[in-house]
């Protein structure tokens, strides 16, 4: 079972993300819990709290089916104690908005050395992060998304992945999500089913997939390993769809939510229901 959907958006509060997943014949989702674009968001209330509790039960939306993401303005590698420490606190309160919400799974970026440390330390500090967010919480997993290598941010090879997760003290509470576009565009192809399923390989061996807990699919205006991140809709880019038809069929794949960020939300559902038909 592949469960399948888009990030949609949470205006007008949560429990509206949940019925904008329904409209287009979704059974998972991505979401912001609060404004991606701003250190602090609103506390949530118990109403609204409530709300999504009872708008995920009343369609069936389990937490392992939910993949929220955290702002964008997070950089948990930060070189400098400022930036480093507001980066895990907006972190920290980012992990008790879901646990607050009852979900299990919190999409970030890695984070960005700035040129300013070495690699090998940024990646440390990502995980130092991580460990106290962890500390603090309970019940959610950090899924560290790949990025695609643009400027100095960190996640774009595998083995940066792997770095991260081996510095996370509680590995039960450490994923991955793997975006198309970002890893095509990090160098890793995907153009045909035998290139697709060479990456996945090299996914399994360095990263494993014990520690997939999404993915975001997505095809790419951009160029393979031109470390620039653009998203297109599925089969207009320079990924192509047979990528999705390997993905949606391989076996070492199943149960996590597998999220569109593709570029028009109105053929979501068309893309939901191809990628559906692609598994059987």
């Amino acid at each position: 079972m592949k469960y399948l959907g888009a990030h949609v958006s949470a205006a007008g509060g949560a429990d509206q993300a949940v019925q904008r997943a329904v409209e287009i014949g979704a059974d998972a989702f991505a979401l912001f819990t609060k404004n991606q674009r701003q250190w602090k968001g609103k506390p949530l209330t118990d109403e609204a709290i409530q709300a999504f509790r009872d708008a995920c039960a009343e369609h069936n939306f389990a937490p392992e089916q939910i993949l929220p993401h955290d702002s964008y303005l997070i950089n948990l590698g930060h070189p400098e104690q400022e930036g480093l420490r507001k980066s895990r606190d907006a972190f920290l309160d980012e992990m008790q908005r879901c646990e607050q919400l009852g979900l299990t799974l919190l999409n970030f970026h890695p984070g960005s050395h700035l040129n300013k440390i070495s690699e090998s330390d940024c990646l440390k500090r990502i995980a130092e992060s991580v460990n106290e967010a962890l500390t603090h919480t309970q019940g959610v997993t950090a899924v560290i998304e790949n990025t695609a290598g643009q400027g100095t941010n960190l996640g774009w090879r595998f083995e940066h992945l792997a770095e991260i997760i081996a510095h996370v003290d509680d590995k039960t509470r450490v994923g991955v999500c793997i975006d198309t576009c970002h890893a095509f565009a990090a160098g890793y192809d995907l153009r045909t089913t035998e290139a697709t399923q060479a990456t996945l390989d090299e996914l399994g061996s360095v990263v494993g997939f014990e520690y997939l807990r999404g993915m975001h699919l997505n095809d790419a205006k951009s160029n393979l390993a031109s470390r620039v991140d653009r998203h297109h809709s599925l089969g207009k880019g320079n990924i192509g769809l047979p990528a999705f038809t390997a993905i949606m069929q391989e076996p070492r794949i199943n149960a996590i939510p597998m999220i569109l960020e593709t570029i028009e939300p109105e053929i979501w559902a068309d893309e939901i229901a191809w990628l559906r038909a692609q598994a059987s």
